[in-house]
């Protein structure tokens, strides 16, 4: 049984951790600071670790062991209802052999929330301690006054709601020239969402993230996927996006994931929109990556849904029993448990 998050209420206390960047450069250390202020003008009291500002480590706020003891104090800290991770990054992996995942099990739940590297604790604290996390924005996104699309449905997740609807349009980001590190991002691309074998809504049990940190703890000592997947008979959904793949590095994932058994009960894919976006590479590009690969399966598999590194990212329970349907061309999430 994977165990829910207590849901968050006004002046519960937040606790802000870098377990792999920390904000040292802009526009992240402006936008963090603005969002702390926005956390508590919203009611929320904010408790900052000691590595949320640093850049000590190898491509990371602080070495491993430190990185690892800060998110383990915020775990058990009993006056922390919810962590946010303040950034993304490339090394998180490196905490895993410090992190205690059976003190975890057998801790009180909290919710844990982060995007991209942020993977390495998202998926594993669901499939090693039974607790559900939260794959969505990092904390300094939530600096925007007032609160968006991904930044509101974050906190609704946080506080127990059920039902949420994708975004009419999205976003390449900030611009590159911009000047103001607190600029609202401009969405101003229609979503169009390419659905393949869906006739009707569908259940099961969301898992996923970034597909590149999937991909790396398959290798390791870590990877518990197929014990999770045999204690969960009602079925996967894996929703997957990418950061750093190609369209062929894609392809070779989804064949890792088949060859080592992830996909033998799955009950459909949630693709998102990857930073390879519109790439193409000898003929392949994201559509044909994995399409032929995944016919077999016959479950519904979904592009270009309000997931992944282009903003708006909707806030995603991983571990969550979830309905997943396509009305008027949007796509909606409603968790059962």
């Amino acid at each position: 049984m994977i165990r829910n998050f207590p849901k968050l209420n006004k002046g519960d206390t937040i606790a802000l951790i870098a377990p792999s960047f920390g904000c040292t450069t802009e526009p992240y250390f402006t936008r963090l600071n603005a969002s702390i202020k926005r956390f508590e003008k919203e009611g929320y009291k904010i408790k900052l670790y000691p590595n949320v500002y640093l850049n000590e480590g190898v491509c990371s706020s602080n070495s491993p062991i430190l990185r690892a003891k800060e998110f383990m104090d915020a775990y058990l800290d009993k006056e922390v209802k919810a962590i946010f991770s303040v950034g993304g990054g490339e090394l998180m992996c490196e905490i895993l052999p410090f992190i205690d995942f059976e003190l975890i099990k057998n801790s009180e739940p909290k919710a844990f929330v982060g995007f991209s590297d942020n993977t390495n604790l998202t998926y594993l604290l669901t499939i090693l301690a039974d607790v559900k996390t939260i794959y969505g924005p990092n904390a300094p996104s939530f600096y925007e006054k007032p609160w968006r699309l991904n930044e509101i449905d974050t906190i609704r997740l946080l506080e127990g709601e059920k039902e949420f609807v994708g975004y009419n349009k999205w976003s390449l980001g900030s611009r590159k020239n911009a000047t103001n590190p607190l600029e609202k991002v401009r969405y101003n691309r229609q979503k169009i969402i390419k659905v393949e074998n869906y006739n009707k809504p569908f259940t099961g049990t969301l898992l996923g993230g970034c597909l590149d940190i999937i991909d790396l703890i398959r290798g390791t000592k870590f990877n518990k996927t197929i014990e999770f997947i045999d204690n969960h008979p009602e079925g996967i959904i894996w929703y997957l996006e990418s950061c750093d793949f190609s369209p062929l590095d894609i392809r070779r994932a989804i064949f890792s994931m088949k060859e080592a058994g992830y996909i033998k009960n799955v009950k459909g894919f949630m693709f998102g929109r990857h930073l390879c976006q519109d790439t193409e590479i000898l003929g392949v590009n994201k559509y044909s990556a994995v399409l032929d690969l995944l016919k077999e399966y016959n479950v519904p598999i979904l592009f270009d849904v309000d997931l992944g590194h282009f903003p708006p990212s909707m806030p995603i329970k991983n571990g969550g029993f979830a309905e997943i349907s396509i009305k008027n061309e949007n796509i909606y999430i409603k968790y059962l448990d």
